[in-house]
């Protein structure tokens, strides 16, 4: 309490994931090699979708805003994390943690959006391929990704300042390590029901609606899969929303434990190992996940898709 009260009303100081000298080491030389892949494998994908002209899709339109993501999100969190591993000094700046939490909400809610218009685009690809190229035009594209990340940017502005407006006259130790929201609602020393109310809306809004899309757009495509007489084409038809649907699990079971969770079941230990799955794990797997099964990603990264194109 002694060194928050030091370390200036202006400045917080991130406890981390462990104070133990071995596990910190272990910390550090993991969530690095996360990172090298994190950062490789997204820059690979969005490199290979520009290169190739058979990925000049609206899928791979959007695959490359949610790599663009990726990038940032683990960016955004884990370089920090790395240096207050080994560093003595754990404290970061207002300015800092607000633009750290801004750029996490900001980027965490664009996902959630354009993981919804990608099942949308396979539901138009499967449902209505006659249709598929004038419903999924370029105009349309252009504008469902400039509305997700505008719109949600402006909701995690709100927050932000709705966030930082509170005293925290408790302490300045996170119990985190990184600025998330809802352990600074917990530091707070005056009622939070109003940051509670406005972070369930948005979350209810954005988070739930998109998945309810999500979760229709598939339940359209299986309904549609399951009609195909052909196994083959089943098999198919199945393998091109198998991704995506890896990817729609494994991140919105993540989000939404850590967002939609009763305050009652706090857990400062549960709440970071949920955060290290969805801004470390989830963006360090997308990239693989979607790469594996595609068959011009895979002969793009070998070259052959450039050696057929000189020959």
């Amino acid at each position: 309490m002694e060194e928050a009260n030091q370390t200036s009303p202006g400045r917080f100081i991130l406890l981390g994931l462990s104070d133990v000298p071995s596990l910190q080491a272990i910390c550090f030389l993991v969530f690095l090699v996360m990172y090298i892949v994190t950062v490789s494998g997204n820059l690979l994908l969005i490199i290979v979708v520009r290169i190739n002209p058979k990925l000049q899709t609206p899928m791979y339109f959007f695959l490359s805003h949610l790599s663009i993501i990726d990038l940032c999100f683990s960016s955004n969190i884990v370089p920090k994390l790395l240096i207050n591993t080994v560093a003595m000094d754990r404290s970061i700046s207002l300015l800092g943690c607000a633009m750290q939490m801004f750029f996490h909400m900001g980027l965490g809610a664009t996902e959630c959006v354009l993981l919804a218009v990608m099942a949308y685009d396979r539901y138009a690809a499967i449902c209505r391929p006659l249709h598929y190229n004038t419903v999924m035009n370029k105009t349309l594209c252009a504008g469902l990704a400039a509305g997700a990340w505008s719109m949600c940017f402006m909701n995690s502005a709100v927050h932000v300042v709705l966030t930082f407006q509170l005293p925290y006259c408790k302490s300045h130790h996170v119990n985190h390590f990184f600025c998330e929201l809802p352990p600074f609602l917990r530091m707070s020393c005056r009622g939070t029901l109003r940051n509670e109310i406005a972070m369930y809306i948005s979350t209810g809004i954005i988070a739930m609606c998109s998945f309810c899309l999500t979760l229709t757009s598939y339940v359209h495509i299986i309904s549609t899969i399951l009609k195909i007489r052909s196994s083959q084409g089943r098999h198919k038809a199945f393998s091109t929303c198998a991704s995506h649907l890896t990817v729609v699990v494994l991140y919105y079971g993540t989000i939404m434990s850590m967002y939609l969770r009763p305050r009652s079941t706090y857990s400062p230990e549960t709440d970071k190992t949920v955060s290290i799955l969805y801004t470390t794990v989830t963006p360090m797997l997308n990239p693989v996940i979607y790469s594996m099964r595609n068959k011009d990603v895979k002969d793009t990264v070998r070259g052959t898709h450039l050696r057929n194109k000189i020959l």
